[in-house]
């Protein structure tokens, strides 16, 4: 029995349309929903990202400002100009595109960012109020991961969900949304004796590791969600997941493809994240 796939492009498509008619009623009222993003250097993945946010942007009536800065970028400059984002009323979310160059301390650029405008979820403050559960801008990755599992029908409450890899970017926080919505969450990393063998008893399997077809069969519990969030391109030019899709789909349930599988709800939770922040910003103005 081949598992069911969890379409992504489609989910996000269907999300957009509902971020598209929000930002339109708020565009009436006055209010375009706006998104800075900075990149810093020649970065080849990030310009294809930035470039993505951009036409994301267009697409959903968003108003957007691209700052491509040089890799010489001084951090004193880069912050400066968060700064003057931080205090632009047209500026609903600021996101400094990553990774920056190794003279700028990432921490610094992120701790700069208003937490009002912080679409990617990484300040401090954002990750505290996730842990207690107050109400925050969530990193996109990870919330795109539970808007997944809902929208395909996953239950998640009172199922054992197991996250292989522990980067604040993916793996910490989609162990702490699991955990909000009634999971019980097992977290595995490099040094977790006998892997295989926890990853077998998920009900719901998160894999954030980097590393291309690192999960088969052996991992993975007979009916099992298997939420593939690995992006890696292979020799041969062709991209992968983290598990290996075409091992696991007759053991697993329901399964991410990779490309098209969570991927494409990134963007559209940050595109999802700029309009929540915008309404707030209307709402506290």
């Amino acid at each position: 029995m081949s598992a069911q796939l969890i379409e992504g492009k489609k989910i996000s498509d269907a999300i957009r349309i509902e971020i598209r008619e929000e930002a339109a009623k708020l565009t009436a009222a006055g209010i375009v929903p706006g998104l800075a993003v900075v990149l810093v250097g020649e970065d080849p993945a990030s310009k294809v990202y930035v470039g993505s946010k951009e036409k994301a942007c267009q697409q959903l009536g968003f108003y957007s400002e691209v700052h491509r800065l040089h890799a010489e970028t001084s951090q004193e400059d880069l912050l400066a100009l968060i700064g003057k984002l931080n205090r632009q009323d047209t500026i609903h979310g600021i996101l400094v595109q990553l990774p920056l160059p190794k003279h700028i301390d990432e921490k610094a650029v992120i701790d700069a960012i208003s937490v009002d405008k912080d679409v990617d979820g990484f300040h401090p403050v954002s990750v505290g109020n996730l842990v207690i559960g107050d109400d925050s801008l969530l990193p996109c990755t990870p919330a795109g991961v539970i808007e997944l599992l809902k929208r395909t029908g996953v239950e998640i409450s009172g199922k054992h969900a197991v996250v292989i890899g522990r980067s604040n970017i993916v793996g910490k926080p989609v162990s702490m949304l699991l955990l909000r919505e009634h999971a019980t969450v097992t977290i595995c990393h490099s040094r977790t004796a006998d892997m295989e063998a926890i990853a077998r008893t998920a009900d719901i399997l998160v894999v954030a590791i980097g590393r291309p077809k690192a999960i088969g069969k052996s991992f993975v519990k007979p009916g099992a969600a298997v939420i593939d969030v690995g992006i890696n391109r292979l020799p041969d030019g062709k991209l992968a997941g983290d598990v290996d899709f075409d091992d696991v789909l007759d053991t697993a349930g329901y399964i991410t493809p990779v490309p098209g599988g969570v991927g494409p709800m990134t963007i559209t939770m940050l595109m999802l994240n700029t309009l929540k922040a915008a309404k707030r910003q209307a709402h506290s103005g």
